[in-house]
């Protein structure tokens, strides 16, 4: 189980696959570089970043999915443990930022569609929903999409969302680049459902 959280009453998460560029987001937000793993999988705790004069921490939470020479029960038990860390701490949880890989997760999301499956990452978004945790979609490495729109409002309808994908801009889809610094959109966004828990004062974060 994840065990290392530090005690604080409010707090932004970070969920996504491997290799989504969530280290880099959380490296960019936090300006704290964090030990990761150069293979799928090998992070199986959070990475955490709270500051001791602020009731506040950014969780990011280890990459979920399939992940090449990760063993199927491994990967199950991941998954596992982040449900039950989202369950446990959803009341704290001001907002929860889903990063996709903007070039990818298209592709991904239809090769894990069917009857009788749900993709991971859609099925994360609806459970955080449930939860009553306000969600952002990070749409990251936008730099290596060319056809920008197009390509936003399909991430819209595999989510349910209706498109054009402008009208969730600012509270729900995010398109950044985390590579570079350009995550504005996602500060925006956060921001948004921040200010709707009534904390400010945690702007200057974002």
């Amino acid at each position: 189980m994840f065990d290392s959280r530090p005690d604080r009453d409010a707090e932004v998460v970070l969920i996504g696959r491997s290799n989504v560029g969530k280290s880099t987001l959380m490296r960019e937000i936090t300006g704290h570089t964090f030990d990761t793993g150069q293979k799928p999988g090998v992070t199986r705790q959070p990475n955490h970043y709270d500051w001791t004069s602020e009731d506040f921490v950014i969780s990011d939470l280890p990459g979920f999915g399939f992940m090449a020479g990760v063993p199927d029960d491994v990967q199950d038990d991941i998954k596992t443990h982040i449900v039950q860390y989202l369950e446990e701490h959803a009341d704290k949880i001001l907002c929860g930022v889903i990063v996709l890989d903007g070039k990818a997760a298209v592709d991904i999301i239809d090769r894990h569609s069917g009857p009788d499956e749900i993709p991971h990452t859609v099925e994360m978004f609806g459970f955080c929903r449930e939860l009553g945790i306000p969600v952002v979609l990070a749409v990251n490495k936008m730099d290596k999409v060319d056809d920008r729109d197009e390509r936003l409002n399909e991430i819209c309808e595999r989510f349910g969302l209706f498109p054009p994908w402008k009208q969730w801009e600012g509270e729900t889809i995010a398109p950044i680049t985390a590579k570079t610094g350009n995550i504005d959109a996602l500060n925006q966004a956060v921001r948004h459902h921040l200010h709707d828990a009534k904390r400010d004062d945690l702007f200057k974060f974002f």
